[in-house]
C-alpha cells in the first residue's frame, strides 16, 4: 500500500466550494481508500492506497467522487511520500540567511511546466517576492506574505497552463509529518 497526500485546490474559501473535512473523509473512504486523515480546512488529505492504478487514476476518482457529491470541480494535486520529503529537501530558500520561514510556500504544479512557458515566467521582473521551480514545485519567498504577493495560484496557472496550489511551510512540514506516521 502506498501513502498520499491530495491536496484540493480552493475549497472553504470565502464561502466557496464548501466542504466539511467530515464528509470528505467519508468520501474517500467510501472510494476504499484507508487510513484516511484530513489536515485544517484547506482540503488535505493523507491516505493510503491499495489500488494499483497511477496517480493520474487516482486523482480522476477523486474528482469525479467530489463532482458527484457537491456538484463542482476541484482541481486536486496529488504527492507520495517520497515527493513530499523531496519538496522538504530541497526549498532553495531554507539556508540563507534572513530568510522568515513563515514567510515560505510551495505551490505544487499538476505536472512539469513547459520549458517555453517556463522561460517566459522566469524573465518577468520582480520586486521582493522570489521563486524557484523545481520539477513539479515551486518555492516561493515572500517578505510581505502571500496575501500581498502576486505569486499566487491563478498567477502560475495562467503563465504555465496547468493547476496548482500553494501551501505554506509549516503546513507542507506538518503534512510530511503525518505522512510518515503512516
Amino acid at each position: 500500500m502506498k501513502s498520499y497526500i491530495s491536496l484540493l485546490r480552493g475549497i472553504n474559501v470565502s464561502g466557496q466550494k464548501k466542504i466539511l473535512m467530515a464528509d470528505l473523509k467519508l468520501l474517500y473512504e467510501q472510494l476504499q481508500f484507508e487510513q484516511v486523515k484530513t489536515y485544517i480546512q484547506s482540503g488535505n488529505v493523507l491516505f493510503k492506497c491499495a489500488d494499483k492504478h497511477d496517480e493520474e487514476k487516482i486523482i480522476l476518482k477523486i474528482n469525479k467522487a467530489i463532482f458527484k457529491q457537491y456538484a463542482f470541480d476541484v482541481a486536486i494535486l496529488l504527492r507520495d511520500q517520497l515527493a513530499l520529503a523531496e519538496i522538504l529537501k530541497n526549498n532553495p530558500y531554507l539556508n540563507r540567511k534572513g530568510i522568515l520561514e513563515d514567510r515560505l510556500y510551495v505551490t505544487l504544479l499538476s505536472e512539469e511546466p513547459d520549458k517555453k512557458l517556463l522561460e517566459k515566467l522566469l524573465e518577468i521582473p520582480l520586486k521582493t517576492d522570489e521563486f524557484q521551480v523545481n520539477g513539479k514545485e515551486i518555492y516561493l519567498y515572500c517578505p510581505g506574505g502571500y496575501g500581498e504577493t502576486k505569486l499566487n495560484n491563478n498567477f502560475f496557472e495562467s503563465k504555465l497552463k496547468l493547476k496548482a496550489s500553494t501551501r505554506n511551510w509549516k503546513t507542507i512540514n506538518t503534512l510530511s509529518e503525518m505522512l510518515s506516521e503512516y
